[in-house]
């Protein structure tokens, strides 16, 4: 069977080839697109970058008819830039009312000022920072000669102040020696040296301080100022740490001072030491021993220690200790020392002497004598000695027996006994009575052994006077008058 030919079967299939070569023509026209938009990219990306590099500003507003022409714009803002000194190599353009600027800088405050500069200008629509920051060399001094140079000019701005300063401190230092010389003045001799001599200085410190903080506020160093009072408390405070030992020493002189627990010429023990007070300084205690030897004692030291002033009372007490034989008279014995003691010329009737039974012994019963003198007129150990050597003489005179302690005795081989014959007491009339009392003045209260029985203080004080002392300061003790 014959079908009839389609007559439009041609026409549709030109048709399709069209189609085909329109749809190959648009996909290769739009890879030519993209690879072209992707060959642009770059470019676009270093225009950014560029844009970016350079500070554009634009004005807030822009007017339609410019007052100043771009001439004017370019030669007032290249003036400006050139009067500060702070831009190198300054380029100024300008077209349509946009401001470029180049040249080099050393800081961005600098290229920042200048933008804002040329923005403010009037007439001027936009401003392209250009202006590059300079970098500094490692080698380059001029920051530092500029600091110099600037230091030198505030100097010579500062010296009319310096020299008034140095005028204010001279007449600080002056005011501040008379006012301690007026306090020396004034209390003379109604107050202590030291409290007189401490009391001056704190006051002369007290009015150069005020002085000094005067210069500096003169000289514009008030910062300074408040930093020197406020550190004077912190000051002294690290100094009392550091010098812990003589602060001490000067602070318990000043109690000292106020005390007077002894005078120049006082016969005194302190911490086993004994002397004669020769000096009293901010440091120490000067003594004169019986020695003659000069012994210098902390006065903290001293302050803090138990001290026996001999001088204060001159009535002074001595004592020593005799043994006699159980067979003799305690009665006896003490009879016969209390006539020595009463009839001898150093020993005091009041306070009382005393003779009393101390203690038994092994052999002895042993007697206490206690008597009193004046340690002014008389030495100590002569009277004892004189008053051992007459109650020794007093009790053999009455047979009065001073017996050693017992001992025991061994012999090893024995010791033949004898029976001799009883020999009789004899009795003399030449031997005194056991109750007569003692003729004290057969023999002399002292010997040439002893010395007489005067005080050796004049001779000691004497020495002290003549001796060197060392000097450390004034004397902070009166002299005793003795």
């Amino acid at each position: 069977m014959n079908f009839p030919r389609n007559p439009w079967r041609p026409k549709v299939a030109s048709l399709h080839r069209i189609n085909l070569r329109l749809l190959l023509s648009v996909l290769f026209s739009g890879v030519i697109i993209c690879s072209a938009f992707a060959q642009r990219k770059p470019s676009l990306e270093t225009s950014e970058s560029l844009f970016t590099e350079e500070t554009t500003q634009v004005a807030e507003r822009i007017e339609v008819q410019p007052v100043s022409n771009d001439q004017a714009i370019d030669t007032r803002l290249t003036r400006i830039m050139e009067a500060t000194g702070w831009f190198s190599d300054i380029a100024v353009q300008v077209e349509e009312g946009v401001v470029f600027l180049d040249g080099h800088t050393g800081s961005a405050d600098y290229r920042t000022w200048a933008g804002d500069l040329a923005r403010k200008t009037s007439d001027v629509v936009a401003v392209v920072n250009r202006i590059q920051i300079a970098e500094i060399s490692p080698w380059d001094y001029s920051p530092a000669v500029n600091e110099l140079q600037a230091l030198w000019e505030m100097t010579l701005q500062r010296v009319p102040r310096l020299l008034l300063g140095l005028l204010v401190l001279f007449m600080a230092g002056v005011t501040a020696w008379m006012v301690a010389h007026g306090v020396r003045k004034t209390f003379g001799n109604r107050l202590n040296p030291l409290l007189r001599d401490v009391a001056a200085r704190l006051l002369g410190v007290f009015v150069f301080l005020l002085g000094l903080y005067l210069v500096l506020q003169v000289v514009g160093l008030s910062g300074l100022a408040a930093t020197v009072l406020g550190g004077t408390g912190v000051a002294g405070l690290v100094a009392g740490i550091a010098f812990r030992d003589i602060l001490e020493n000067y602070l318990a002189s000043i109690l000292i001072s106020l005390r007077n627990p002894f005078r120049i010429g006082d016969m005194v023990e302190i911490v086993g030491h004994t002397g004669l007070v020769q000096r009293v300084t901010t440091r120490g205690t000067v003594l004169m021993d019986l020695d003659g030897n000069h012994v210098q004692i902390p006065n903290a030291t001293v302050y803090k220690s138990i001290i026996h002033n001999y001088t204060a009372n001159p009535n002074r007490r001595e004592n020593f200790e005799v043994g006699i034989g159980f067979e003799n008279s305690i009665s006896l014995a003490q009879n016969l020392v209390r006539d020595i003691l009463n009839e001898h010329p150093a020993v005091l009737r009041d306070p009382e002497f005393l003779v009393l039974v101390d203690r038994l012994g092994s052999a002895t019963v042993n007697l206490k004598i206690y008597f009193w003198y004046d340690g002014s007129a008389y030495n100590g150990p002569k009277v004892k000695s004189s008053l051992i050597r007459m109650v020794k003489r007093v009790f053999q005179e009455h047979e009065i027996s001073m017996p050693d302690e017992a001992r025991e005795v061994l012999f090893p081989e024995g010791v033949s006994v004898r029976m001799s014959e009883a020999l009789p007491v004899r009795r003399t009339e030449e031997s005194p009575a056991k109750t007569t009392p003692p003729f004290v003045g057969t023999e002399a209260d002292t010997t040439e052994a002893e010395g007489n029985l005067a005080s050796e203080d004049k001779q000691l004080r004497e020495q002290g006077r003549n001796s060197r002392v060392p000097e450390e300061g004034d004397n902070l003790l009166e002299e005793n008058p003795a």
